[in-house]
């Protein structure tokens, strides 16, 4: 082998690692930023760990909120018509949070498997749920209606 080619063989083979290098820290960086989506059945059936962060959504259970006195801590449970998570929020939530609406809460699960919310997304008007929940709600077969009416007549049916 000349001399030249052994110096070719050399930088390609210097520029492979260094590429390979680069894209494992870009696959690294960008697994430990991803927040997966999971309904409340998911989260029951044990397929997140506790501290792993993800997203967590479902309808908010009717006379589930329980508000703190001192702070603004608030409880709530969270369903996909088949499995329950309580969820626990230490800020203010937002003004479209109410007991029977879809949510999406980011976080992780503690070691007592409840959901520790960081943040606490509401829908914006009456007939919108986020596509993940809906498709959730679909998986159970409890999907409610959405339908719109007006004096007897269905204005609204997606």
């Amino acid at each position: 082998m000349t001399p030249k080619r052994k110096q070719r063989l050399i930088l390609v083979g210097l520029l492979v690692l260094g590429c390979s290098a680069t894209v494992a820290l870009v696959v690294t960086a960008f697994r430990s930023n991803l927040e997966l989506f999971h309904s409340p059945g998911d989260v029951a059936a044990g397929s997140v760990a506790p501290g792993q962060r993800f997203r967590l959504g479902g309808m908010v259970v009717e006379g589930s909120v329980i508000r703190s006195m001192e702070s603004v801590d608030v409880q709530f449970d969270l369903t996909d018509s088949v499995d329950v998570v309580t969820v626990r929020f230490d800020s203010i939530l937002p003004d479209l949070f109410s007991e029977g609406q879809g949510i999406v809460a980011k976080g992780q699960l503690n070691e007592q498997g409840e959901f520790i919310a960081s943040e606490v997304l509401a829908k914006h008007d009456e007939n919108y749920m986020p596509p993940e929940i809906a498709e959730a709600l679909q998986k159970a077969g409890r999907m409610p209606s959405t339908a719109a009416t007006f004096n007897s007549k269905t204005s609204v049916d997606p």
